[in-house]
């Protein structure tokens, strides 16, 4: 039998005093005593965006503007010298002011912005002439030189003679005329070198612009009695007075635009007359579209009648000059 109360013996060895050692002493006694890590940052950036905001104020590298080319600076200088220049001023020029430039929305009374560009370039072009490259050149390089022959028809002499065939600017053709006068050598005027009634052969310049009121021509080939003849290398024909080319009847077709305006009103007005606010959207619709059509052929009626050119007729007959720019040598005429 096991005694009801046990008494405890004594301890004989202590183990409440433990020596710990040295490198566990430091140590913290549980995991929450440990020392959080610091986080290593980098260098503070502005706002939220940080870099890309820190990039964008920083200053960017500087390009170097081009500068005005060559062409750019003569023209610049020579603008300068046109304004500084004696030719636009009486008095002298004490210090040149900067020029004030207009303002392209100023346009004086009666004058449209379109005139204003017109005059600008017509004034840019007289200053280019008169300030044009200068020709230092003071002896000429060509020499005195005697007649290629004695039977020649040099260039500033005259041919008279009158058209046989009319000419009409409707068409290209080709121009006779017949020499009304005996034409005799520069030279010595004693010799005769193109008889009367010698033929001229031509043609006519059939684009005629608006406006125009003369025809221009020229002469290829001349044909005397006996036979020879001579190419004349389109020497320019003239009239009596030494005008270039000939003026006679000029037809401007105005009777022609006048019909192509009054049948494009009477289409218009006959498609606007039927229309009513009563009728139905179909009715109305179909004369809205021949209203619509009636006026696009009235305009094209009117367009094609501005675009045609005016008619030059010159009557057989008219009195016409050849006018010599080259010279010509020919050989005293024996009929």
């Amino acid at each position: 039998m096991k005694p009801q109360h046990q008494t405890t013996g004594a301890e004989l060895f202590n183990t409440n005093n433990r020596n710990t050692p040295d490198g566990l002493a430091n140590l913290p006694r549980d995991y929450t005593g440990l020392p959080k890590p610091v986080p290593q940052l980098g260098p503070p950036l502005p706002g939220d965006l940080g870099k890309p905001i820190l990039n964008a104020g920083a200053p960017s590298p500087s390009m170097p503007m081009p500068g005005p080319t060559p062409e750019e600076q003569r023209l610049a200088q020579e603008m300068e010298a046109a304004r500084t220049s004696h030719l636009f001023a009486t008095t002298n020029v004490v210090a040149p002011s900067m020029p004030i430039a207009p303002s392209p929305t100023a346009v004086s009374p009666g004058q449209t912005p379109a005139s204003t560009s017109s005059d600008l370039t017509s004034q840019d072009h007289k200053l280019a002439f008169l300030n044009g490259n200068i020709d230092r050149r003071t002896t000429s390089s060509d020499r005195v030189q005697p007649p290629a022959s004695p039977y020649v028809l040099q260039a500033g002499a005259v041919i008279p003679a009158s058209l046989i065939t009319g000419l009409r600017s409707d068409l290209p053709g080709q121009v006779t005329a017949q020499v009304t006068e005996d034409v005799y050598d520069s030279p010595t005027g004693k010799t005769l070198l193109i008889p009367q009634g010698s033929r001229l052969v031509g043609q006519y310049d059939a684009q005629i612009a608006f406006g125009q009121s003369r025809a221009l021509l020229v002469w290829n080939r001349l044909i005397m009695p006996n036979g020879k003849s001579i190419v004349l290398e389109r020497q320019p024909g003239a009239d009596t007075e030494g005008y270039a080319g000939l003026e006679d009847e000029v037809d401007n077709h105005w009777g022609m635009l006048f019909k192509a305006a009054i049948l494009s009103t009477i289409l218009s007005v006959g498609a606007e007359a039927g229309t009513s606010n009563s009728e139905n959207n179909l009715a109305q619709a179909i004369r809205m579209g021949a209203s619509q059509s009636f006026n696009q052929a009235g305009e094209q009626i009117v367009g094609r009648s501005l675009n045609i050119q005016p008619t030059i007729t010159i009557r057989p007959g008219f009195p016409v000059r050849v006018m010599v720019t080259h010279d010509l040598v020919l050989e005293p005429y024996k009929g």
